[in-house]
């Protein structure tokens, strides 16, 4: 596989379940002056279907798993490595969630790639998927959060050293700069307050997400780019049936956690 991977460069994935702060610590490293964190890209998805249900067809061609691994990774390195270059930075970051269950696929591309999994209490996850796309999908990200922590964290047992890293949302918001300097320390990366300020910092992503976040400091009066309001928001926001639910899908995980 050609050599994509230096110390200075190891591409960056950071994971989860959605609504868990992925998009906060994808805008938080994007404000690093050598880390280019762009949107989502989701389709390394669709592309492993080449070395998997359609591998019978595809070795046809006489080329090796390793060999379709590596023309995925040069395409996908190539654009993203390119991007950070035209802002100006040596590194670039991917936050795709829903590239959780398949970080194996991941490591086959890059095999020296960090991942870096954070975590949030699952019933907040649940309140907010159902302020933004309401109470079905509340009910199946309960699921889904219980899949995709416990898919991150046999990931992490597994990891070898400096591969994997885990965070907690409620730390990354409550004190922001000590647990961004420990991230930023496990990717080799020098300390930098631009990252707590990552509203000055230029950013390529839906507007709409700027004037949510800008509501919701006005719904609490507040300035600070980093807001822990949002914690606990499941006492208010979710209703007995949603509560019991989740109970009895993932209160044993989030047990395992220390959230209950």
């Amino acid at each position: 596989m050609a050599d994509f991977n230096t110390s200075n460069n190891r591409p960056i994935f950071i994971v989860g379940c959605p609504r868990s702060g992925t998009t906060l610590l994808r805008l938080m490293l994007d404000s690093h002056p050598n880390i280019s964190c762009g949107p989502e890209t989701s389709f390394l998805i669709d592309m492993k279907p080449i070395v998997v249900h359609h591998w019978p067809h595809i070795k046809l061609y006489g080329f090796s798993k390793e060999c379709w691994h590596q023309k995925i990774a040069e395409f996908f390195f190539s654009f993203k490595m390119e991007y950070a270059q035209k802002r100006g930075k040596n590194r670039w970051a991917e936050k795709t969630p829903h590239y959780t269950p398949h970080l194996r696929f991941i490591l086959d591309l890059f095999p020296d790639s960090q991942i870096v999994h954070i975590i949030r209490d699952g019933r907040d996850v649940v309140a907010s998927h159902r302020n933004r796309y309401g109470y079905v999908q509340a009910l199946k990200s309960i699921i889904r959060w219980r899949e995709y922590v416990t898919i991150g964290l046999k990931f992490g047992q597994r990891a070898s050293k400096g591969q994997y890293f885990e965070l907690r949302y409620e730390n990354l918001v409550n004190n922001a700069e000590a647990t961004l300097r420990d991230l930023l320390a496990f990717l080799n990366e020098p300390w930098d307050e631009s990252v707590l300020k990552y509203m000055d910092a230029s950013h390529d992503i839906q507007p709409r997400y700027f004037e949510f976040t800008k509501n919701r400091r006005e719904d609490i009066e507040s300035d600070e780019m980093i807001y822990n309001s949002r914690i606990g928001s499941w006492q208010s926001e979710l209703d007995p049936f949603l509560k019991f639910s989740f109970n009895i899908w993932a209160g044993r995980l989030a047990r395992e956690l220390g959230y209950l």
